[in-house]
């Protein structure tokens, strides 16, 4: 069984197994929208690969970055935009 990390998300901690993305463990919590467009649309991950930029959101005060591409790790702090 993998080890479980401790991350929080927009203030809440949840755990969540060893080796997940910040953008798999944002919406396992159900958080659909990580950021809003220009527009004030919702926005989420789409490609899962890091080209889109669509799952941008704030991790441990470091603004714009890429959900998808960034592996979770213990006492992580996220934060959405939406």
């Amino acid at each position: 069984m993998p080890d479980k990390l401790k991350v929080q998300i927009n203030g809440k901690e949840i755990s969540i197994a060893e080796g997940t993305s910040v953008a798999a463990a944002i919406l396992n919590d159900n958080v659909a929208a990580l950021r809003r467009s220009v527009d004030g649309n919702p926005r989420g991950p789409v490609c899962g690969m890091g080209i889109c930029y669509e799952c941008r959101v704030t991790i441990n005060g470091v603004t714009h970055q890429r959900s998808c591409m960034i592996a979770c790790s213990d006492g992580m702090e996220i934060h959405t935009d939406a």
